[in-house]
């Protein structure tokens, strides 16, 4: 530190030249140790950090084995797509850290399943990060296994493919979970036409129970005379329904015809003939 920093009192500056004589010392340690001392450092100093409300603020270095896949991601990654993400992490480096959220003693992995695969199953990448993948942790607020689901299909949402039918399973698992249509289309990112569809997709009558629907007609009861008269209305065909109207509109002519002839004989009307 010079003179002048003291001078014009510059307070970071003695801390920061303190901060390299220790740093100096952890690299000086075994592998794991240091990777473990550096998550700490990282950690304290995101607590004191004015954005430590953003994940991305505080990146951990965690040991493979210990990072999860979830059981129910959506995304679809098709195998050239794949090809070119292993590429870019051979050629590039990890730019993107991968979202998890810690569960016991491991992290599940809520966005980021095929950069974990990368890490985990390419040998060179692998060996190049000492067995490590570098992982972001959710907020806190997020712990629950919906808030999980959700969390992850809004990231995939932004730039993947999605199965309808991992989709579709995510939907009934929330709505088995007591979450709303209008819940699941704000928290998903979707149209509340497109829950109904994936609520569809599942054909499970007991996900529609929360919509209203038209009250369903109730056939009433009837008698055996009833059944054989709906029988015999049905056997008649469509010609002999129209000429049983014209022999009714003939009987009703000729009652009222009687009346008027005052007991002459009636003549047969050719106009109502039945050909």
């Amino acid at each position: 530190m010079s003179n002048l920093d003291l001078f014009l009192g510059d307070k970071k500056a003695p801390i920061i030249q303190e901060c390299k004589a220790l740093f100096f010392d952890i690299g000086q340690l075994p592998l794991d140790e240091r990777v473990d001392a550096i998550n700490q450092l990282r950690e304290m100093l995101h607590a004191i950090s004015p954005f430590n409300s953003e994940p991305v603020d505080f990146v951990k270095w965690v040991k493979n084995p210990l990072v999860q896949a979830n059981d129910y991601n959506p995304n679809s990654v098709a195998p050239p797509e794949m090809e070119l993400l292993r590429l870019s992490i051979s050629a590039d480096g990890y730019t993107q850290p991968i979202v998890s959220m810690p569960v016991g003693d491991a992290y599940e992995v809520i966005d980021g399943f095929h950069r974990h695969r990368v890490g985990k199953d390419c040998a060179d990448i692998q060996s190049r990060v000492h067995g490590y993948l570098p992982l972001v942790q959710i907020r806190a607020s997020q712990a629950d296994r919906n808030d999980r689901m959700a969390a992850t299909i809004r990231h995939n949402r932004a730039r993947g493919k999605h199965k309808v039918e991992a989709m579709s399973d995510i939907v009934v698992e929330l709505k088995r979970r007591f979450w709303s249509d209008e819940k699941i289309a704000t928290e998903l990112g979707m149209e509340a036409d497109e829950v109904l569809r994936l609520q569809q997709v599942t054909g499970l009558a007991g996900l529609f129970a929360d919509r209203e629907f038209s009250e369903a007609w109730e056939a009433e009861s009837f008698t055996g005379n009833d059944e054989q008269e709906l029988i015999d209305e049905a056997s008649v065909s469509p010609l002999q329904e129209v000429r049983g109207v014209q022999n009714e509109y003939v009987e009703a002519s000729a009652s009222v015809g009687e009346a008027e002839l005052s007991g002459q004989e009636r003549q047969p009307d050719d106009r109502l003939s039945i050909v």
